[in-house]
């Protein structure tokens, strides 16, 4: 792990909180679940891959002794992900985080794009994060406090070719996150995104594979290097705490500088 710890903000400051991750088998999102863990949160942790997530549910709770519940559903199912907020509730009697890590990405010019490529890419980083604020956030509501995290992407800011399908979904996560954080304000509810810029996980290993990305990478990141989910993880645990408690409606970039130049 890079950089200080989340120590400094003192003990279990997330304990009696309830936590729900999507895309929380591996990668940023197995991060966060055991950075929020390690704060005292309980976790409601979702995947499609259930093997995998059976996976993270045990090594969270080894390495934390706190209470986690895995349920697989696909994130574009709305039956499932209704039922899995009532699960959830049911389990641990209130819901008061979401975190929408679940993603995906075809990377190939826009004009290549099927009509069926463009709407798995929408449906599940888009969709999706619709899907889990239409049916987490009402237990928030009944809780009188709640943070809502998107997991959007520098990509949400900058664009590249490739890319544009993917970009278009995060940019499209930030105005959605801007609205929420409008509408749930009454509620006791904070809404943010972070932008992560390319983060050493399975989900870019193709990029960390290809010379040409790493010779892109360091003439773009200022800090030349790849980010780690732990350093993501950190940001989102602390945006999840008191400490940040004036934060809404808007997005933290953690990109080792891309979008600066």
């Amino acid at each position: 792990m890079t950089g200080p710890s989340l120590a400094a903000l003192g003990g279990p400051f997330l304990a009696g909180r309830v936590a729900t991750i999507s895309g929380a088998a591996r990668g940023i999102g197995l991060a966060t679940a055991r950075s929020l863990a390690a704060a005292g949160a309980d976790l409601v942790l979702i995947d499609r891959d259930a093997a995998s997530l059976d996976a993270a549910v045990a090594q969270v709770r080894a390495d934390t002794g706190r209470d986690a519940l895995g349920i697989a559903l696909d994130v574009r199912e709305e039956a499932a992900v209704a039922d899995a907020a009532a699960r959830a509730v049911d389990r641990f009697g209130a819901v008061h985080i979401l975190v929408n890590n679940a993603g995906t990405a075809i990377r190939k010019p826009v004009i290549e794009f099927t009509l069926d490529e463009w709407r798995r890419v929408m449906d599940v980083n888009l969709t999706g994060a619709f899907l889990m604020c239409r049916h987490f956030v009402p237990p928030m509501r009944a809780a009188g406090w709640g943070r809502v995290i998107g997991v959007a992407s520098v990509m949400g800011h900058v664009s590249s070719a490739g890319r544009g399908v993917y970009s278009a979904t995060k940019h499209a996560l930030l105005g959605l996150t801007k609205a929420l954080a409008a509408e749930l304000a009454d509620d006791g509810i904070t809404c943010t995104c972070v932008s992560p810029g390319f983060i050493a996980t399975d989900f870019t290993a193709p990029l960390q594979a290809s010379a040409a990305f790493q010779a892109e990478l360091q003439a773009n990141a200022l800090l030349k290097r790849w980010g780690s989910a732990d350093e993501i993880a950190q940001l989102i645990t602390y945006l999840c705490s008191d400490a940040a408690a004036f934060i809404t409606g808007s997005d933290v970039l953690i990109d080792g500088g891309w979008a600066a130049h």
